[in-house]
């Protein structure tokens, strides 16, 4: 028999034994939800804790609108290799020359990792834990594109801002891919020596646009 089949009949039984296992099982209680699902903070108060909170995360924050956004844009990248997902407004662009990734035709590894930049939009952000989500909206792309590439130039609006994380949480679809951006990538060794631009980008840019 091909081992492949042993593997998905044997995969089947396991599975079954457990589900009899568990058909008896008692009703688990409720999970207390008493934690706040939304913040007091709001409009211009919860932006500024934003950016506090990118600031002591590392990262570099602009405040900027729709018509100096592509000025800001192709001031972070100046003449850097830039890839953008296929989804990115045209309206957001300086004029220059773009690496575009697409569905039909997505980058390689090699690709990206000889690419320096990558421009991408959000789709929330949590003030409380300076935390931006990407779900592969777009306007983002996927989740590769943002992971190689060493600079990481992201747009913010600030409509988009909330206070907690369940508010966060419920602006995504659940089925999304959700990529969760703290500053730049770093960590720490043995003897807390911090390293930055191990598991993603070492640069990480924020635009925070008011419309």
């Amino acid at each position: 028999m091909d081992q492949k089949y042993q593997y998905d009949d044997a995969k089947t039984e396991i599975f079954a034994r457990l589900r009899n296992s568990l058909s008896d099982h008692p009703t688990p209680p409720p999970v207390p939800r008493e934690y706040r699902r939304v913040g007091e903070r709001e409009g211009a108060e919860v932006v500024e804790v934003l950016i506090d909170r990118l600031i002591d995360y590392k990262a570099n924050v602009y405040r900027e609108d729709m018509s100096s956004l592509p000025e800001r844009i192709a001031e972070l990248l100046e003449d850097r290799t830039c890839v953008i997902p296929s989804g990115l407004p045209e309206n957001w662009l300086p004029d220059r020359d773009f690496i575009v990734d697409t569905e039909e035709q997505p980058l390689t590894i090699d690709d990206l990792d000889s690419i320096a930049a990558v421009l991408t939009g959000s789709t929330v952000s949590c003030a409380d834990t300076g935390t931006i989500f990407l779900s592969a909206r777009p306007d983002e792309g996927r989740r590769a594109i943002t992971l190689v590439p060493d600079h990481h130039v992201c747009v913010v609006f600030e409509k988009d801002v909330v206070d907690l994380v369940p508010q966060a949480l419920e602006a995504i679809e659940g089925t999304r891919p959700i990529t969760m951006i703290s500053g730049p990538s770093a960590t720490s060794d043995i003897e807390l020596e911090r390293v930055e631009g191990v598991h993603g980008p070492r640069r990480l840019d924020i635009i925070i646009v008011a419309e």
